[in-house]
């Protein structure tokens, strides 16, 4: 795709901007870690949470759902829908408690939940394994989607390019720290929306409107052209005849949806906020406002922000039924880009060129502060070089900034040889996914039941992890015998005649996960009264804590006061805006605005019975 001279002067001004904004805020974001990782706990709502949104949107986003699109169809975005039933959890419970905790990362609340070398352990392990591991994965499938969009739109050698972007924002972020992160966040979602919007609406005329485009894809489904099904379409895929127990049955795509509401929104490792999520809590200037924060983006992340790629991919299927052959190594994901070089003129390309550049930009700088954040707190300060190894604090902040801005250097190598080894987005989401499942009710019940120790998140973790790294061994021995090229997360183990997929894997991992932790709780001594007095006394977040809250003077409201309706209402009120969206969309309009009701009411009791009875004066 030939890019005109308006198309640079748009992409250059947004990388000088970058640029610019990583040179401001330097000197801020070298005062000390808590500036450098949390901005010093002073942001506004509306700055954190449209932070989360930017931040969960990159480059990998809209070519993971056009695989889905492509694929299963629609229905596959409940992968991610189902989040919201755990995403309002962070917006009732976490986002305050998080606060409340003033911790610098999550994995610092280990040593004050738990005591003695479990904890130690543990908190060193987590800090590791997601700053590593986990982290050089999802870096290195956002890479690895940017590089596709590259290929595509540029026709230059996608990794040449890719670093030299990478570079960009690996200078803004050594420079700034999270303070240049949330505040291109800012800028990097407007683009980002505006770029996706004005695709999909261009996309839709040059195809013939909505209508056609959804009479095309049913008539390729008629004809089984491509991989369109009936199912494409559809929001809720339907019941199959199939018994229960029967194998058809759980290799339907309705087995899929089940187990993605029922099981997986509670069993993974985000269920009390995750990783980066958390942070941005942290960084609210007080508890109210990380509440709102987390609410304004579990609405856009959700809601608003999907549809545009929903209907792009849709178009993709009409425009290329099959993926030109030059592209074919990119796989179903390639539908994106190919439908931009198709229908953009000069300026709307340079315009989504940096849309995809701020939305990797974004997302790639979050991953690197906060994954630092953790080598540096969890792991450098905790285990080789504490504070006391210092002469006086500004010392040791000045060393810990230093520290890190060299791990980060070495974090965004590390993730582009990910990036290199990894062919399908959505498998890598997948993976992600099934390596936290199981610790998830661990994770809740610690803040809200005493009897939960260290053995407990170890066993739920470790467990999670031995089995998905065991399937995933298992799926490249059988592909290397099948005398097939392995690629990491290309194929999908098979057991007893089953090609597992993740709601399969999920179903053997949450079980056995659940069982072990809890049995290793109830044979494992509680922990230390001292510890658990000190965490109590410290975020008060109510619920089974009667052998120690007895003798603690309440200073604090429990979080929990009212929740079963402040959690319908959020579900009314993300899930009513999705699909009232969703079927504006699709020409429904009568539906569109019974939704669209049910998301107004779940809006007022929110505001009415939580949002507005919270006292920022009474708040630390």
């Amino acid at each position: 795709m030939d890019l005109q001279f308006i198309d640079w002067a748009i992409i250059i001004t947004y990388i000088l901007f970058s640029l610019g904004v990583g040179i401001y805020f330097a000197r801020r974001a070298g005062k000390n870690t808590s500036e450098f990782f949390l901005a010093g706990r002073t942001l506004p709502w509306w700055v954190v949470g449209t932070s989360m949104v930017a931040t969960t949107f990159a480059a990998d986003t809209p070519l993971a759902i056009t695989e889905f699109i492509r694929g299963p169809g629609i229905w596959q975005n409940w992968f991610w829908w189902n989040q919201i039933l755990v995403g309002l959890l962070g917006v009732f419970l976490f986002s305050r408690l998080w606060r409340r905790a003033r911790v610098l990362t999550d994995n610092e609340l280990l040593e004050i939940r738990y005591s003695g070398k479990p904890a130690a352990i543990l908190r060193g392990f987590k800090a590791t394994y997601f700053a590593l591991l986990y982290n050089f994965i999802v870096m290195g499938w956002v890479i690895n989607a940017m590089a596709s969009v590259v290929a595509v739109m540029l026709n230059i050698d996608r990794w040449t390019a890719v670093w030299i972007l990478v570079t960009v924002a690996l200078i803004y972020a050594l420079l700034s720290g999270f303070w240049g992160v949330v505040i291109t966040d800012l800028v990097q979602f407007a683009i980002a929306m505006i770029g996706s919007v004005a695709l999909a609406v261009i996309a839709v005329d040059a195809f013939g409107g909505m209508e056609a485009i959804i009479s095309k894809i049913n008539n390729l489904s008629l004809s089984g052209e491509a991989s369109v099904t009936e199912n494409t379409l559809k929001f809720i895929p339907p019941m199959p005849d199939a018994g229960f127990f029967s194998l058809a049955f759980w290799e339907s795509p309705f087995s899929r949806f089940l187990v993605f509401i029922t099981i997986m929104w509670w069993s993974t490792h985000n269920t009390d906020g995750g990783g980066y999520i958390i942070q941005r809590m942290s960084s609210a200037k007080n508890e109210k406002h990380a509440l709102m924060a987390t609410l304004w983006f579990n609405l856009m992340h959700y809601a608003f922000r999907v549809w545009p790629w929903i209907v792009v991919a849709m178009v993709s299927i009409v425009a290329f039924p099959i993926i030109p052959e030059s592209f074919a190594e990119l796989g179903s994901k390639a539908g994106y880009p190919l439908v931009m070089q198709t229908v953009l003129g000069a300026g709307m390309k340079g315009l989504l060129v940096v849309s995809f550049l701020a939305a990797f930009m974004s997302t790639i700088d979050t991953h690197l502060n906060w994954g630092t954040s953790y080598l540096i707190n969890d792991v450098y300060k905790r285990f080789f070089k504490p504070e006391n190894h210092f002469s006086s604090d500004a010392q040791a902040q000045k060393h810990y900034v230093v520290v890190s801005r060299l791990i980060t250097v070495g974090m965004m190598l590390f993730a582009a040889f990910f990036a290199m080894k990894m062919q399908s987005v959505s498998k890598a989401w997948e993976f992600i996914f099934a390596m936290g499942a199981g610790i998830g009710l661990v994770l809740v019940l610690r803040w809200f039941w005493w009897r939960i120790n260290a053995w407990s998140e170890i066993t739920a973790l470790l467990t999670s992890m031995l089995i998905t790294i065991g399937l995933e061994v298992t799926a490249a021995i059988q592909t290397i015998q099948a005398g097939i090229p392995y690629t990491l997360f290309g194929r999908a183990p098979i057991l007893f005649g089953l090609e597992l997929q993740v709601h399969h894997k999920l179903l053997i991992i949450v079980p056995i996960s659940v069982i072990a932790w809890i049995s290793v709780t109830f044979l494992t001594k509680p922990e230390t009264n001292d510890t658990l007095n000190t965490f109590y006394k410290r975020v008060q977040p109510g619920g089974w804590w009667g052998p120690i809250s007895s003798h603690i003077e309440s200073t604090m409201p429990s979080v929990a006061d009212g929740f079963f309706g402040n959690w319908v209402s959020g579900l009314a009120l993300v899930w009513g805006s999705t699909f009232a969206i969703g079927h504006f969309i699709f020409g429904n309009f009568g539906i569109g605005v019974g939704l669209s009701v049910v998301a107004v009411a779940g809006f007022v009791w929110i505001w009415k019975y939580n949002i507005s009875l919270i006292d920022e004066n009474e708040l630390a």
